[in-house]
């Protein structure tokens, strides 16, 4: 029986993705590329006048690894997001990226580091006055990338997020989910090996948050990517630490529950108070902390 083009383009993105999948999960274990950390930071300090935002500040992500970071309101999460990006410069202390240390970087030597990162805002972020293709084509039209190309790819980042059949309409015509998908779509135009996402679920109801976690589980388990993810939410956690993504039989992406064929490491948690680090590790440990502010923090406040 013949294929037809969709379902064609739809096993061959299996296919990539299987092989991307094959070649993370039997990658040498000493490979010294993924010894580098895709983010580092080294006794970070940052304060806005008298009050103290992040307070020697210290952690990694490894290659392909899921960094979940907790906290309240006002606690420094998103600060690490602007640190990262160079949007914002440390008082003290020294932030690396893939291994280059960019502390001290320009705006013009942001350029070149930023393309290695792709960016997940809260609210999608979208520019209302394009269409979702121009929105997912924007990098690459800044490029000058011939428009076949263009639309090659802004293809495959839309089926990517099960939202090719968006791709003519306007940002007011989407739901609130789907623009965050559309967002993460234009993220991963370029294939950045490090993501960001800034409270992406906030606002959102269950089944639409459960499927922005499913995209970043695609993303680390199946392309290898390294990510923060910042949030408040607690049902994120349940996600993002429990399940992993596989391609089954068919080509077909599909979610298991740890300890079903495989234990989960890739997958960390901290969580932020006051800009120090007040845990850091496995969500297991986590929900088993005797901290009363993590307690509290567990139970929604």
């Amino acid at each position: 029986m013949a294929l037809s083009t969709t379902e064609s383009d739809q096993i061959h993105f299996s296919d990539q993705v299987s092989q991307r999948a094959a070649g993370s999960t039997f990658a040498e274990v000493d490979d010294r590329e993924r010894e580098i950390p895709a983010i580092e930071f080294r006794d970070v300090v940052l304060a806005f006048d008298e009050r103290v935002i992040l307070n020697k500040l210290s952690f990694s992500v490894r290659k392909g690894e899921t960094k979940i970071i907790l906290g309240g309101s006002g606690g420094g999460k998103s600060t690490i997001i602007k640190l990262v990006l160079g949007l914002l410069k440390p008082d003290a202390g020294r932030v690396l990226v893939d291994g280059e240390d960019i502390t001290d970087y320009n705006e013009a030597q942001m350029i070149s580091v930023r393309k290695k990162i792709g960016m997940v805002f809260q609210e999608g972020a979208l520019f209302d006055s394009l269409s979702v293709y121009d929105n997912v084509a924007y990098r690459l039209h800044e490029q000058g990338r011939p428009e076949e190309e263009v639309e090659q790819e802004v293809r495959r980042m839309l089926r990517f997020v099960n939202l090719e059949d968006a791709i003519d309409k306007m940002p007011s015509e989407l739901s609130g989910g789907m623009r965050r998908r559309v967002g993460i779509a234009r993220a991963l135009i370029g294939d950045p090996k490090i993501v960001l996402f800034d409270e992406p679920t906030a606002g959102l109801d269950p089944p639409t948050a459960r499927t922005i976690c499913e995209l970043a589980m695609k993303l680390r388990d199946l392309e290898d990517v390294s990510s923060i993810f910042v949030t408040h939410e607690m049902n994120n956690l349940d996600y993002l630490c429990a399940e992993y993504a596989v391609v089954g039989d068919s080509g077909e992406v599909v979610f298991e529950r740890e300890g079903e064929r495989l234990c989960l490491i890739n997958t960390k948690v901290m969580m932020m108070k006051e800009g120090n680090i007040i845990f850091s590790g496995t969500d297991e440990k986590l929900r088993h902390s005797d901290d009363a502010y993590i307690q509290k923090f567990l139970r929604g406040r």
